[in-house]
């Protein structure tokens, strides 16, 4: 309001009408005729309080604003803490399925030792018939570690797949892989 009060005696003193020859105070002045319509326009609009109108819509609008940018904020802070959880959780999956095929690897390993002690020792009594033992032996520890490293697999991937399950659901699923690549190494 200050502002277009400031506006109107610089908008009169820069009118083509101080240009103008002749009485300016005239009605057959047509400058003094657009003067007196615009100020009677201004006076228009502070009477039916438009400005106020207009500060009140843009306050109005810049809490709106100022509003969203508060809940996208909040957002923005919610998303990165569920970011960091799921990063964390995805440390633990993937620690916890590095020790699980730690694990198989070991056992696999120990398995392979007991089963080179046992073709020694078949060798040994059967010398006749050793080398078709002992193709079937190498036959069948070949496919017990592809069955171990498939189980391995299955496994990991498992794990891989939990990162979007709960940690009750995916202790769970850890459980039962443990349990079953303990029962089919022993």
């Amino acid at each position: 309001m200050k502002k277009l009060m400031a506006i109107v005696p610089a908008a009169l003193a820069a009118s083509p009408a101080a240009a103008a020859t002749g009485p300016f105070f005239s009605l057959g002045n047509t400058d003094f005729i657009v003067l007196l319509a615009f100020i009677l326009f201004i006076a228009v609009l502070v009477y039916f309080k438009v400005p106020g109108m207009l500060t009140g819509m843009l306050d109005k609008r810049a809490d709106g604003i100022r509003s969203e940018l508060d809940e996208a904020r909040a957002l923005r802070e919610e998303a990165q803490t569920l970011l960091a959880s799921y990063e964390r959780k995805q440390k633990d999956v993937q620690a916890q399925a590095d020790r699980i095929v730690e694990t198989a690897r070991s056992e696999s390993r120990a398995s392979a030792e007991q089963a080179k002690r046992d073709l020694e020792r078949s060798i040994e009594r059967r010398l006749a018939g050793a080398e078709d033992q002992i193709a079937s032996a190498e036959a069948a520890a070949i496919r017990e570690v592809r069955d171990q490293a498939a189980m391995v697999a299955v496994a990991v991937a498992r794990e891989v797949i939990a990162k979007e399950i709960t940690a009750a659901q995916a202790n769970k699923l850890i459980d039962d892989s443990i349990a079953t690549v303990d029962a089919k190494l022993h």
